[in-house]
């Protein structure tokens, strides 16, 4: 007969899921810092050898990582999303970036319809709350703070659609961005008019989404990222124009 005698789970597995799902849902996120020992042992009710059991497996899993003298964190888990060599591909043509703003008017215009959707009340409260630093950040004109801002708002919004496989994809996507890969962000801020329109179009994202409508969410967001595009395409002219004038210029001095 298949039947076997009911076994009370180990605390350790317990405490394994738990820390797994965390990580799967994108509440710890890669880098951030375990609570020490004694103090994680007190919030889950378990002792101190039934936690090391649990953080070995863990560790051994690739989702926890020991620094030496500093504590355990969270594993850099999205470092592997893309080789290195595909990353120095992507740095170094220039459709990527087009392709790039293409996959992200797809995926977060989704995102955004979900999130109008299925988004809870909390989760709205975050990109509101995102949003109004974004206000603040623009009215002090701190770009640098605008931009980062600019990515939270639109990582909440895909948090919120509540898709683990798109969170944490997204959030690969959004690492790359950081780190100048695609393109530099703060040059989307340096320029006052551009910045008003950026924030009027994550105006009309949040104002959506705190309506509940997954339709003019979806095409807000759309639109923001038909944006973005035109001003990189813009950059892209800006740059090749100077290189040009800069020869015109090179040749009329008698510079070689």
């Amino acid at each position: 007969m298949p039947f076997q005698k009911i076994q009370t789970e180990k605390l350790s597995i317990a405490v394994v899921k738990q820390i797994e799902l965390l990580i799967l849902r994108g509440i710890l996120r890669p880098g951030e810092r375990l609570p020490a020992e004694r103090e994680l042992a007190d919030r889950l009710g378990v002792s101190r050898p039934s936690l090391r059991e649990a953080i070995s497996d863990l560790q051994h899993q690739g989702l926890l990582t020991a620094k030496a003298g500093s504590g355990i964190y969270v594993a850099e888990v999205l470092g592997s999303a893309f080789s290195p060599a595909l990353i120095r591909l992507f740095s170094s043509h220039d459709e990527a970036v087009f392709d790039y703003l293409s996959f992200r008017r797809d995926m977060e215009g989704l995102a955004a319809e979900r999130a109008a959707r299925l988004g809870s009340e909390s989760d709205l409260k975050v990109v509101q709350a995102i949003f109004d630093k974004m206000e603040a950040a623009h009215a002090r004109n701190a770009a640098e703070e605008e931009a980062h801002l600019d990515a939270q708002f639109h990582m909440a919004i895909i948090e919120a659609s509540h898709n683990v496989v798109m969170l944490h994809m997204m959030r690969s996507m959004f690492d790359l961005l950081r780190q100048g890969v695609f393109y530099n962000r703060q040059m989307m801020f340096r320029q006052r008019t551009t910045r008003d329109a950026i924030l009027d179009q994550h105006r009309e994202i949040n104002s959506a989404l705190q309506a509940r409508d997954p339709e003019a969410a979806r095409v807000a967001v759309q639109e923001h990222l038909g944006f973005v595009r035109i001003c990189m395409e813009d950059h892209q002219k800006a740059l090749r124009n100077e290189a040009i004038a800069q020869q015109r210029l090179d040749h009329e001095t008698g510079q070689h």
